[in-house]
């Protein structure tokens, strides 16, 4: 492949399919420490920043730090790219997070009671990780050099 030297890749963000815009977003908000970016409500065009209990919503973004999320209804997913509309919510991938200190990641998960599906271990290529499962059945691994 030819090296083009104005090319930069800036940004990995994943748009994941989920049931549930409002419950995906308390999860990461409450549970996992993510801040809430934008929300777009259902047959709405306009860009809301605050969860209302009464609004169903399509698409959301949370960050924590340099790692975002979006968050797309499986609907809203489907309507915009119909190849998506057959497919099941899950992935047969993890999605990995390098953060500065896994050990006290580690402790407030569990204690916001997040299923983790591996303990914090020390791997042979010297990363101290962990994974856990989120509210749509996706997995993340998080994980910061021993």
């Amino acid at each position: 492949m030819k090296k083009e030297s104005l090319l930069k890749f800036n940004k990995l963000t994943p748009d994941l399919m989920v049931t549930d815009v409002a419950k995906t977003v308390r999860f990461y908000t409450e549970k996992l420490g993510f801040t809430l970016g934008m929300l777009v409500t259902e047959g709405g065009q306009e860009v809301e920043t605050d969860l209302a209990p009464d609004k169903q919503y399509v698409y959301a973004m949370v960050n924590r730090d340099e790692v975002f999320f979006m968050f797309m209804s499986k609907d809203a997913y489907a309507e915009d790219i119909p190849e998506l509309k057959e497919k099941s919510i899950s992935a047969s991938a993890t999605l990995y997070c390098d953060v500065d200190d896994v050990k006290s990641l580690y402790a407030s998960y569990k204690e916001n009671g997040v299923e983790i599906i591996k303990d914090l271990t020390v791997t042979w290529y010297g990363m101290q990780e962990f994974y856990i499962k989120d509210c749509n059945g996706y997995i993340l691994g998080f994980a910061s050099k021993s």
